[in-house]
């Protein structure tokens, strides 16, 4: 599971590198580096700060690491269209549209080629034309008339459009208007509204052709086989289950293709490669089980996967890769395809393994009933990483902390990876600015709090809610199906509150003062709920434009929920109006810590036991709806701050070094500095590599 926070961990990073390095001659000053490159806003979605992100400690792998990143990297680049396509069944069609305006400017009103630049720059960071924090859509900010001359200006120009057999140009525009212009037409990528269905209401491309009371009966009556990595289509009146797979008859097995055949087929071939460099036998053998597993399809295959990744901890370079996290789908169910390659920093990693070390410590001191809780829990992985690439759910717009696997069985039998994105929270770091902490803080006590800590706590909070909290707790032996079956609609935002309240319950323990993380107790405790309130009672609010009036992403409902439910429930939060600006003080962190903990319990509850109606009841009460008021209150103190609603990565490139003989000698890692290049870049490369795929198949 994946934690959207934006941290301050680089700091406390920082010190201790300066700590270690302190005896040492100083060393020359490098040239100050640009991290945004820009930020963009339009309408009243953003802004969004564009920024680069770079990947030190690259250049000091051995030849093989570098070439074996190299390879993953370009497995998670060919399968990116994936994702694309499962956010909306168009969007690949418009994004072949607006790039073809964008690379082909000559002769095109400025006004409007501005407009369209603007359009496409959204699109890339999204991954499609819906907004990653609201799920609604956002239109051409353009006329259609006006699009159409563009387009066709950029024809003459030499841009070529694909086009359906017995398709016209004008009738593919006509059939992509809806999308791209009319703001009413499937408004909401994913819909989890109470009283609507999540299915039928959601414009994701995950179901077509039907509804959730039909999914769900089809489903319950055991004809989901592969609820994960599939797409449910109605045709001829019956649901068909269509599997992502590349199929390997071509090898002379049986499995026929199935949907993204071509896509898959590409990364398995890169993925082949990267398998001659793997680190050492083991790593070897599970890229072999993720090759098969695209191949097949076949679930059994993802888990012996998932349960060789687990197990394979010694690798300096790792991976993500597949079909993954289910915040798309608002059943919970379908994985959207995402991959993260990434090296280790092995010195931050040895001090921060000490939270999963001792996570049987953890564990028995959890607030929950003891039914609920492991007996024989294996000390956790917890690495400090450097990205190197993100694709499709993860990138442009990245997680800082990821846990995984999030199959149940596999995190209760073998254990799971927790990792901190080290250079993803520099960036963040590096370019975000503390007027917003002055801002909303309710005194300087507050301010001088976090300034101290703050950056401590935001970290414990990353480690303790990855490591702790997704991989803690077990599931009833009455529930016959995983809880995020049970829970369709809500398990998501469940499961983040689940860890977020690990993080805020355990942060008290004094075991962490005793292995040498935290220096001490209370100044952390507060810093950390300081910053929980604050954020969940008012700063996330700037993320929700004008005209909406609830939480979609299920990070920000399950702030939202924690908050609201301890402002209700633990008497320890008051709200404080000052000079027309409204202020949240926490009046009492201990009542505030037993509030944690009765949530906590509640929440291990519902999951355990799948209870359906109380997690409905929870999180509708608490953390859907907004008070719009506040929301606007919020918006107007924010127009004078350097803010930005999220961030979209620029990555690394990474280009092969041959010698003579035509033998990778070296890997140069480099940093484009500009969206527009990396995406077109991109674009090209799975247009070529699935050209020849699909030559390779037909064969």
């Amino acid at each position: 599971m994946q934690l959207f926070r934006m941290l301050t961990f680089a700091t406390v990073i920082c010190s201790l590198i300066i700590a270690q390095h302190k005896d040492k001659p100083k060393q020359p000053k490098m040239p100050e580096r640009q991290y945004t490159i820009e930020k963009i806003q339009m309408g009243d979605v953003g802004p969004v700060r564009i920024v680069q992100l770079y990947a030190d400690g690259f250049e000091k792998l051995t030849l093989k690491e570098k070439v074996l990143t190299y390879y993953l990297a370009q497995a998670a680049i060919a399968a990116r269209d994936i994702a694309i396509d499962q956010r909306h069944r168009y969007a690949l069609e418009v994004r072949d549209l607006i790039e073809a305006v964008y690379t082909h400017p000559k002769g095109i009103d400025k006004k409007v080629y501005e407009n369209i630049v603007l359009y496409t720059k959204f699109f890339w960071v999204n991954n499609s034309m819906y907004d990653n924090i609201t799920a609604r859509k956002f239109v051409m900010p353009c006329t259609f008339d006006q699009f159409k001359m563009a387009l066709q200006t950029a024809i003459k120009n030499g841009a070529k459009i694909s086009l359906s057999a017995g398709e016209t140009l004008d009738q593919k525009l006509e059939r992509l208007l809806p999308s791209m212009f009319d703001p009413a037409f499937e408004p909401t990528q994913t819909n989890k509204t109470p009283g609507q269905d999540m299915i039928a209401g959601s414009a994701n491309n995950l179901y077509v052709g039907t509804n959730f009371a039909e999914v769900d009966a089809w489903a319950k009556a055991g004809n989901e086989k592969n609820d994960l990595n599939s797409k449910v289509v109605k045709e001829n009146g019956q649901l068909v289950e269509k599997v992502y797979r590349a199929g390997n008859k071509h090898l002379g097995g049986t499995v026929e293709p199935g949907l993204y055949a071509t896509d898959l087929h590409v990364a398995i071939s890169y993925l082949e490669k990267a398998k001659e460099y793997a680190s050492n036998p083991l790593q070897a053998e599970n890229i072999s089980k993720l090759i098969k597993y695209y191949q097949t399809g076949d679930l059994k295959d993802w888990r012996e996967y998932n349960i060789g990744w687990v197990k394979e901890t010694e690798s300096q370079v790792d991976m993500i890769h597949g079909f993954v996290e289910v915040y798309l789908d608002a059943r919970g169910a379908k994985g959207q395809f995402e991959s993260v390659i990434n090296f280790a920093n092995p010195e931050l990693t040895e001090l921060f393994q000490k939270v999963g070390t001792n996570a049987q410590y953890f564990e028995d001191r959890m607030p929950w009933a003891d039914q609920y809780k492991k007996k024989d829990v294996k000390p956790l992985k917890y690495t400090v990483i450097n990205v190197v690439v993100e694709t499709g759910d993860a990138g442009p717009v990245s997680a800082i902390g990821i846990n995984l696997p999030n199959e149940q069985d596999v995190r209760e039998q073998y254990g799971s990876k927790s990792v901190t994105l080290y250079n993803i929270v520099d960036a963040y770091e590096k370019t975000g600015g503390k007027d917003i902490l002055k801002e909303f803080a309710f005194d300087k006590n507050e301010v001088a709090s976090q300034d101290k800590y703050g950056s401590l706590a935001d970290n414990m909070h990353t480690a303790l809610h990855e490591v702790l909290g997704h991989a803690s707790g077990k599931v009833s032996p009455n529930l016959k199906v995983d809880p995020q079956a049970a829970l369709p609609g809500y398990y998501s935002t469940l499961e983040e509150a689940r860890a977020d309240l690990v993080a805020l319950y355990h942060i008290w323990d004094p075991k962490l003062v005793e292995i040498g993380i935290i220096p001490n107790t209370m100044e952390v405790v507060k810093a950390m709920y300081d910053k929980e309130v604050r954020n969940a009672c008012l700063v996330q609010l700037q993320r929700v434009p004008k005209g909406h009036d609830q939480l979609e992403e299920d990070h920000m409902k399950n702030r939202q929920m924690i908050a609201h439910w301890l402002l209700k429930n633990a008497d320890c939060i008051e709200r404080i109006e000052n000079n027309g600006k409204s202020y949240f003080r926490i009046t009492s962190y201990e009542k505030m810590r037993n509030g944690v903990g009765k949530l906590l319990a509640e929440i291990q509850r519902i999951k355990s036991e799948g209870d359906f109606a109380a997690a409905k009841t929870l999180i509708d009460t608490y953390g859907l709806k907004i008070d719009t008021a506040l929301r606007d209150q919020v918006l107007v103190r924010m127009e004078k701050l350097d803010r930005a609603v999220y961030t979209g990565f620029v990555m690394p490139k990474l280009e092969p070094v041959k010698n003579k003989n035509g033998e990778i000698s070296d890997v140069k890692i480099s940093y484009p500095l500009d969206l527009g290049k990396q995406m077109l870049e991109y674009s090209s490369f799975t247009k070529k590599e699935k050209e020849r795929a699909a030559a390779e198949l037909s064969k």
